[in-house]
């Protein structure tokens, strides 16, 4: 996909959209009538004005720590700028654009809006709570510390999957080195007999099919192997296996307690910024999947008519026990940001401990299987020789 630069005429003023599309029609067909009046859309060459990962993250460390000196912010920025130099065109790229947008008069929310691959939607939006309130390089440091806890989440998770993983490759391998190796070899014991029970004839056709198209099995199970690949690449098979995983009930509430962590971590962290409760619960909503994205669409319509927020996202699913008496509590005190905080806090533990029994539980049938798996090949490759000595006998 490329990167196409759209400029806008709304309610008379030109913004700037940046937006991923395979075409520029695509890119276009991405705008709605509300966005304005298209002036210009070019595309914009190479990845120049990509930054993510770790980039992301030093650059707002060290922006900070400037603002934190004493230093404008357009006299930050430039000192990055000129610090980045030309050995990281990426930064260079994504600095002198916010640079350009400030001269403009711009602020920096709405500059970091226009630059979407490189600062995310709830970065703009943390920025643009803090800037009537002077308190920028506090809000850096926050959305800072909430990337880093739903890194840590995310590793935790995966983490949790690379055992299991390495398990099913290692036990793939094995079935693999059976069948087209050690079967091929071991039926050549059958090839001098005439009368052949099933079992042993099985074989010695699977042993002759890999001699004569060992090349085209080879070739079409890596062909399948890639194929595979790019389909769970695929966001349509992603979706539908994510839809798969709310279906399975142990995964469902481990699934379920990451979802609702991230949603009030992030709710917590515009709360705090000073983004209104209400907005703050809409940015964080496009973080939902699909379906309690729809639930969270419902309760806002019902939180925008005066009622409760405990009551209201119960009634819609969109809380634990737990979170609906710490959302009441907040209500009550007027913090509802800390206590949106604390029930992450809270999920992140749950979520801790299911993991461990996950991987208490699910490892060791695992490895059952696996190990079941290449014992029954084993089996089988000596059975044809019991049948022979049976019938001997």
């Amino acid at each position: 996909m490329a990167a196409y630069r759209i400029r806008v005429l709304r309610q008379g003023e030109v913004r700037t959209r940046l937006l991923r599309a395979d075409s520029e029609a695509a890119a276009l067909a991405q705008l709605s009538a509300d966005d304005g009046l298209v002036l210009e859309a070019r595309r914009e060459a190479g990845a120049e004005f990509a930054l993510k990962g770790a980039a992301l993250g030093l650059l707002l460390q060290e922006l900070s720590a400037l603002l934190e000196a004493g230093l404008a912010l357009i006299e930050a920025l430039e000192a990055l700028r000129d610090k980045a130099g030309r050995g990281d065109k990426a930064l260079q790229g994504v600095l002198e654009r916010l640079l350009q947008a400030l001269y403009q008069g711009q602020p920096l929310s709405r500059a970091m809006e226009e630059q979407p691959e490189a600062f995310p939607a709830l970065l703009a939006a943390t920025v643009a709570a803090s800037e009537g309130s002077g308190q920028l390089p506090e809000a850096l440091k926050r959305y800072q510390h909430y990337e880093l806890r739903i890194v840590a989440i995310r590793k935790r998770v995966s983490g949790a999957l690379v055992y299991p993983a390495l398990v099913l490759a290692v036990g793939f391998g094995i079935l693999l080195f059976m069948l087209f190796f050690v079967i091929p070899r071991f039926a050549v014991v059958f090839e001098s007999l005439r009368e052949l029970p099933a079992s042993a004839a099985a074989m010695l056709w699977w042993a002759r099919l890999v001699q004569a198209h060992g090349g085209l099995l080879g070739a079409g199970l890596a062909a399948g192997l890639a194929a595979l690949c790019l389909l769970l690449r695929a966001p349509r098979t992603q979706r539908a296996l994510l839809s798969l995983l709310w279906t399975l009930p142990r995964l469902r509430d481990v699934a379920r307690l990451f979802v609702l962590a991230r949603f009030y971590r992030t709710t917590g962290l515009l709360i705090a910024g000073g983004t209104p409760a209400l907005q703050a619960f809409e940015l964080s909503g496009r973080l939902l999947p699909a379906a309690y994205g729809q639930r969270l669409g419902r309760a806002l319509e019902e939180l925008r008519a005066g009622r409760p927020v405990a009551d209201t996202l119960a009634r819609h699913a969109l809380t634990t026990a737990v979170a609906e008496r710490l959302l009441r509590v907040g209500e009550q005190s007027g913090d509802l940001g800390g206590m949106c905080e604390r029930i992450a806090q809270f999920h992140d533990g749950a979520l801790d401990q299911a993991i461990e029994v996950f991987s208490k539980v699910f490892e060791p049938i695992l490895m059952l299987a696996v190990g079941g798996l290449v014992g029954l090949i084993v089996v089988l490759l000596y059975m044809p020789i019991f049948e022979l000595a049976g019938g001997m006998g």
